[in-house]
């Protein structure tokens, strides 16, 4: 991306501010995916079975795609978790060369159970780690925050 000349230098804060922020949702991202996890599945699976809940149906290429890996390396993924009996592929009825990769029940309940132990452990992080005013600070900033996300 090409530096307008007409625009204004960025404040030491505000690459500050950047950088910190940038690191810190690593680092919770991270911590997070931790809290849920158990042993049964590696990261790779795990994101490829979030990936899967978010499309809905989705075919192995365009998943590999989305997750930016080779399709080989998407296809033994997707191996495990049918393994595991937490996705189902059947044929596209569009194009029925092609399989067409979705949730099992097992799979649905895998993903609602992980968010709602990352929300708890969340909740409780903020409850215990954080005083009323403390978290109503960090309410405001998120509020702030919320402005990075829009168009």
């Amino acid at each position: 991306m090409a530096h307008d000349e007409n625009a204004p230098e960025i404040s030491g804060s505000a690459a500050r501010g950047a950088q910190e922020l940038r690191v810190l949702i690593g680092r919770l991202r991270r911590r997070v995916r931790e809290v849920a996890g158990d042993d049964a599945l590696t990261p790779s699976q795990v994101s490829a079975l979030t990936l899967v809940g978010k499309h809905g149906a989705a075919t192995a290429s365009a998943l590999a795609s989305a997750e930016g890996v080779r399709p080989q390396s998407m296809a033994a993924t997707l191996a495990a978790l049918e393994q595991h009996g937490l996705i189902r592929r059947s044929p596209d009825p569009a194009d029925g060369r092609r399989q067409l990769v979705t949730l099992t029940e097992a799979g649905q309940d895998r993903i609602a159970g992980d968010r709602q132990a990352r929300e708890e452990w969340l909740a409780r992080a903020l409850q215990d780690r954080f005083t009323e005013a403390e978290r109503r600070t960090v309410l405001e900033a998120l509020a702030l925050l919320e402005r990075l996300s829009q168009p």
